[in-house]
């Protein structure tokens, strides 16, 4: 019995050595297995760098993949797109700016248009883009109807004119500025656009070149949208009576014109005729429709196609209708 014990024990020393010494090659084996050596059949291991980082299947060097493809070409196309875009916003954002740096330059200068000048008839029309865009259309159809087109007085100047923008401003007195404050003829005055649903028994009917017109009060209505609108007094319009509290003006020494709610009146045998203001002209009220419009360093106020220099007059402040002309005449 000793001796069988003997005999197992040494046989278990036995494999213990043996399975000492054979450890090294399994573990060996092992790391083998699992790539980190050489692989069977002489073939090298694929590069760590080829490892999908998720376990998976790894891909081939040598096939790049068509999903790497095609996000690089949209990822392209979309930069290409983008700084395209970036491209047109930005000539886009030239172009404005180059239109609206044209529209302010021309919005500031004071374009000149003289009717029939040649003829001898020295009418002129003075007009400001920037603020006499829309008005034509609605209120002022026809030129020959205008009654704030300026007529040059026969009278010389002795006073230098004020020039700007290749115009030349002349007036008979100083410039001295005062701000400008819209003055309303009573209840029944109603400035131009002004809209009413029916007119007063009062209302009389003018006709003027195929269009009518309808008075009253020394205000001048069209018929629209089933009711009337006030309009600038068509120039040649003759009417009985004008309200009394026109202001007489004095043209000359012969001649005095009558002045109300922005209108002139000139008499005549058959009532009052409406008639362009002449320069020189001097009225101490202007209406509402009329702004402040700067020229240069002066200020000037300007009512349909007229400009008025503010000026005062034996202390009063009033408003001068200037003569506007061509620098170079």
């Amino acid at each position: 019995m000793k001796r069988k014990m003997k005999k197992l024990s040494k046989l278990i020393v036995f494999c213990g050595i043996i399975a000492m010494l054979g450890a090294p090659d399994m573990a060996e084996a092992q790391r083998l297995r699992h790539g980190g050596g050489a692989s069977r059949g002489g073939a090298t291991a694929r590069p760590a760098g080829n490892k999908s980082i998720n376990g998976g299947a790894y891909r081939s060097p040598s096939r790049p993949s068509n999903l790497q493809n095609r996000n690089f070409s949209n990822n392209r196309n979309r930069t290409n797109n983008n700084f395209s875009s970036q491209g047109n916003r930005t000539n886009n954002v030239r172009n404005t700016n180059n239109r609206n740096a044209n529209n302010r330059n021309n919005n500031t200068r004071v374009s000149n248009i003289k009717s029939n000048n040649r003829t001898g008839n020295n009418n002129r029309i003075n007009i400001d883009n920037s603020t006499n865009i829309n008005v034509n259309r609605n209120v002022r159809r026809n030129v020959n109807r205008r009654s704030t087109v300026v007529i040059r007085n026969p009278r010389p100047y002795y006073r230098p004119p004020y020039r700007y923008g290749g115009f030349s401003f002349y007036c008979y007195r100083p410039y001295y500025y005062h701000p400008f404050v819209p003055y309303y003829w009573g209840p029944v005055w109603h400035p131009w656009g002004f809209f009413i649903a029916s007119l007063a028994a009062t209302a009389i009917v003018i006709s003027i070149e195929n269009e009518k017109y309808h008075y009253d009060q020394g205000v001048f209505y069209q018929e629209s949208n089933g009711g009337y609108t006030v309009v600038e007094a068509p120039s040649g319009a003759t009417v009985k009576t004008i309200p009394s509290g026109s202001e007489q003006v004095v043209i000359n020494e012969t001649t005095n014109n009558y002045y109300y709610g922005g209108t002139y009146y000139e008499k005549s045998d058959d009532g009052y005729t409406v008639v362009p203001p002449t320069s020189g002209s001097v009225v101490t009220n202007l209406p509402d429709g009329a702004e402040e419009v700067k020229v240069g360093d002066q200020t000037y106020v300007k009512y349909g196609d007229t400009y008025y220099q503010p000026v005062q007059v034996e202390g009063k402040n009033k408003y001068e209708v200037a003569d506007v002309q061509d620098a170079d005449q």
